[in-house]
């Protein structure tokens, strides 16, 4: 079961010194805490007249252009190494505030006026559990991510793509999309979450990221939530295909292969990871030196997590851990010293 409140972890020395020795830290024009002094706020509405859970907020008239102009320069070096020249042709259109979640974050809309085609960006509170996650996802996903920690303050790009929840009754039936592989990119995407431990994936956690090829669709999916990376004691947090919401995506992938597909597609990605392990070995280790002496759970979830996951291989050395940053570590090492899991089916 998922805690119903997670404790946010602040960022420590230690963390805070990786992040400026992989130009991840920077001082910014603007903190969080400045941005939550708006005067009031209006309910942002979705196209089917449902509310979002998030509100534009209003600012007094006088700091209007600071703000604006100080969240320019955070979209300047998150996008564009600091060039101010990329700010001339642009302006920020709204600035939401979310009423849902752990770190209540602002979503910035900002609008190049050559052509109206709009961005986005978040500003929220640096969870260390959510920077440890962006920074493995970057590592070791698919997919890269541009992310800043200026002390109490976090700036995050934008994850553009088709969310879980709203893919599957809006595109999942259409004739040009191969459900096998949504089925196939599911398995493999169950298996990353995993092996390094993100939990909580649910389908409005996750997005579909759409490729047209010359004769196909491809399809990745890309977590947009991290901050329950290695948090929860239970095994299951960490399987997506346990949650009620992704039930259909087990589903097509239950129909649509037998055993043997599913663990090549298992052991394919663990393939992958192991490869991405090796290419970032030395970034990796740094991380690992910080994250195993860093305090982002309980004791008592620790402790469950690595007992299930003792079980789960049949390895006791996750028995021993101490911190969730010894069970990472455990769990990559098992890709680079297997080239087969015991007992690789979950499905």
């Amino acid at each position: 079961m998922i805690s119903k409140k997670k404790i946010i972890y602040p960022v420590n020395a230690s963390l805070h010194k990786y992040l400026q020795q992989y130009q991840r830290e920077k001082k910014l024009p603007i903190s969080y805490h400045q941005l939550k002094y708006f005067l009031e706020t209006i309910p942002v509405i979705d196209g089917r007249g449902k509310d979002t859970l998030w509100e534009s907020v209003i600012y007094p008239h006088a700091q209007i252009e600071e703000i604006h102009n100080s969240l320019k320069q955070v979209y300047a070096m998150l996008k564009a190494g600091g060039d101010i020249n990329v700010q001339r042709h642009l302006y920020i259109e709204r600035i939401d505030f979310c009423t849902f979640g752990n770190t209540h974050p602002f979503r910035i809309r900002i609008v190049n006026s050559y052509n109206d085609v709009h961005d986005y960006f978040y500003i929220k509170v640096p969870d260390a559990s959510r920077v440890y996650g962006l920074e493995l996802e970057h590592l070791l996903s698919p997919n890269q991510l541009n992310y800043i920690v200026d002390e109490n303050t976090l700036v995050e790009e934008h994850i553009p793509g088709i969310p879980g929840d709203v893919f599957l009754p809006m595109y999942s039936g259409r004739p040009e999309f191969n459900i096998k592989r949504i089925g196939k990119e599911f398995v493999k995407f169950n298996e990353r979450c995993f092996v390094r431990l993100l939990g909580d994936m649910r389908a409005y956690n996750f997005v579909f990221d759409i490729t047209p090829d010359f004769d196909d669709c491809q399809f990745r999916i890309r977590a947009i939530d991290f901050d329950q990376q290695f948090y929860e004691g239970s095994l299951k947090i960490y399987l997506p295909q346990y949650f009620k919401e992704n039930f259909p995506y087990v589903e097509m992938a239950l129909k649509n292969f037998n055993k043997d597909v599913i663990e090549q597609y298992q052991q394919e990605e663990r393939a992958l990871i192991a490869r991405r392990i090796k290419e970032q070995r030395y970034r990796l280790r740094d991380l690992r030196d910080v994250v195993v002496k860093d305090e982002i759970s309980t004791p008592e979830k620790v402790k469950q997590l690595g007992l299930e996951l003792a079980e789960h291989y049949d390895d006791s050395t996750f028995e021993k851990c101490n911190s969730m940053g010894e069970i990472i570590d455990r769990s990559l090492k098992r890709l680079l010293v297997t080239t087969r899991i015991k007992n690789p089916l979950y499905f």
